[in-house]
C-alpha cells in the first residue's frame, strides 16, 4: 500500500491536519507495530500530493496551539484514488531480500547456507510468535479488521516457513548445479561487415 493513496483516502472521509492523518493511518493498520508511519512521511506526501494538485491547503486552524495546516482532497485526488481502487496491486514476491541473501552466499562462498536459513528461520519464527501473541490480544468485537490483517501475516510468515525448510532440503542439489552468471558481451565496438 502506498502512503500516497492512503492519505488520499484518509482525505476523502474528510480535511485533516498531518497530526491528524499519521493519528488515521496508524489506527486504520492496526497501530505502529503493523506500520510505523512517520510525521516527516506524512508531511513530505502532503506536500507532493499539493505540487501534484491531489491535495489542497483548505484551511489553517489553531487550536490554542500553533497553527494546523488542514488539506483537503482535490477532484483530480478523487480521480487518482478511484484508478488506484480500480486496479489489482503488484505483490513483488521476486524481490526477496533473503532470497538475494541466500544466493549471494552461495556465488560468493562467504557464508554457509545451512546457517544462512537457520538464522532465518528463527527470525521468522520470533516474528510469528510477537503476531500471534498480538493478535490474540485483539478483540474479536472490536478489532475484526486488524485480526485479519495479523492472519495474513501469519500466513505468510507460515509459507516463509516452509519454503526455507525445501530449500534446505535442496541445498546440495542446488550446489551441484552451475550457479547463474552474467552473459558475456563482446566488449568494444562491433565489426563492420
Amino acid at each position: 500500500m502506498s502512503v500516497r493513496h492512503a492519505v488520499l483516502g484518509l482525505l476523502a472521509q474528510h480535511p485533516r491536519h498531518g497530526y491528524e492523518l499519521r493519528a488515521a493511518f496508524t489506527a486504520v493498520v492496526g497501530g505502529t507495530e503493523n506500520w510505523d508511519v512517520k510525521p516527516a512521511q506524512i508531511y513530505t506526501t502532503l506536500a507532493r500530493l499539493e505540487k501534484s494538485g491531489l491535495v489542497v491547503e483548505n484551511a489553517i486552524g489553531q487550536d490554542a496551539g500553533p497553527e494546523k495546516r488542514i488539506y483537503a482532497i482535490t477532484p483530480a485526488g478523487r480521480k487518482t484514488l478511484r484508478e488506484w481502487f480500480a486496479c489489482g496491486i503488484a505483490l513483488e514476491h521476486q524481490r526477496d531480500e533473503f532470497f538475494i541473501k541466500l544466493m549471494i552466499g552461495l556465488v560468493s562462498g562467504v557464508a554457509d547456507p545451512y546457517k544462512l536459513i537457520q538464522t532465518q528461520r528463527t527470525h521468522l519464527y520470533q516474528n510469528l510468535h510477537a503476531i500471534t501473541a498480538q493478535r490474540s490480544r485483539a478483540d474479536p468485537k472490536t478489532e475484526l479488521a486488524n485480526i485479519l490483517l495479523l492472519d495474513k501475516v501469519v500466513m505468510h510468515l507460515e509459507a516463509d516457513l516452509r519454503w526455507l525448510d525445501m530449500t534446505e532440503a535442496r541445498l546440495d542439489e542446488i550446489r551441484k548445479q552451475p550457479l547463474p552468471e552474467p552473459e558475456s558481451k563482446p566488449r568494444g565496438r562491433p565489426r563492420k561487415i
